[in-house]
């Protein structure tokens, strides 16, 4: 009775993940209505926007919930703000923070990446989670594993990127953050008029219905 009437299948599921339903627009608006609505101060919603924006630009992929999360409450930003921000990395997104990430990191590191290296970076991610499974596999069995892989993708793009993901993304988050707090702070004071206004014509209404009450 619940179930869905058209099952989607694995190509219909891919393309909504790249574009959701309704189109990003649509996705990023509700984002930011449900930001304007978030209980705290216009500084802890916009601490925890900035954590998320932030945690983007990390190759914490599949984690970027979890790691927004323990930042949030270490630096006492909004929990939920900071789950939302996530979602500045999305696949429009991605490729750009990669190479971003990957250029400051390999520079850092006084290396030359590959010209193309992030136009396969989510092959790499994908093959990377496999063959960490594996070994994890092999290590219970009690069966010989390879790192070999592993070793490479760490020094090639994970250690490059969480190194240079650093700069990007607090720079990022910066800027969102000076954005946000204004933004968030104008709304809820116009919120507060409004409700204000209506306590005053409840008010305002009830005051002429005693006084008609008593006329009668």
């Amino acid at each position: 009775m619940f179930k869905r009437r058209e099952k989607r299948g694995l190509h219909r599921a891919l393309w909504e993940w790249l574009y959701p339903k309704g189109g990003w627009a649509r996705a990023y608006s509700y984002i930011k209505h449900r930001l304007r609505r978030l209980p705290g101060t216009p500084e802890e919603i916009a601490r925890g926007v900035a954590i998320g924006v932030f945690t983007s630009f990390t190759p914490f992929y599949g984690l970027h919930f979890f790691v927004a999360w323990v930042l949030a409450l270490v630096l006492r930003a909004n929990v939920l703000a900071s789950l939302l921000g996530t979602f500045f990395g999305n696949p429009l997104t991605h490729i750009p923070i990669g190479a971003t990430a990957l250029g400051f990191g390999h520079a850092f590191l006084g290396k030359r990446p590959e010209s193309d290296l992030h136009l396969g970076l989510g092959e790499m991610f994908a093959r990377a989670v496999t063959e960490l499974g594996a070994n994890i596999a092999a290590f219970f069995s009690q069966t010989p594993g390879d790192w070999t892989y592993l070793v490479e993708f760490w020094h090639t793009v994970f250690f490059p990127w969480m190194i240079g993901g650093v700069v990007p993304g607090v720079i990022s988050g910066l800027v969102i953050y000076a954005i946000t707090v204004p933004a968030i702070r104008v709304y809820k004071n116009r919120r507060k008029g409004q409700l204000a206004a209506k306590i005053a014509e409840l008010r305002r209404k009830t005051l002429l219905t005693r006084e008609d009450d008593s006329g009668v």
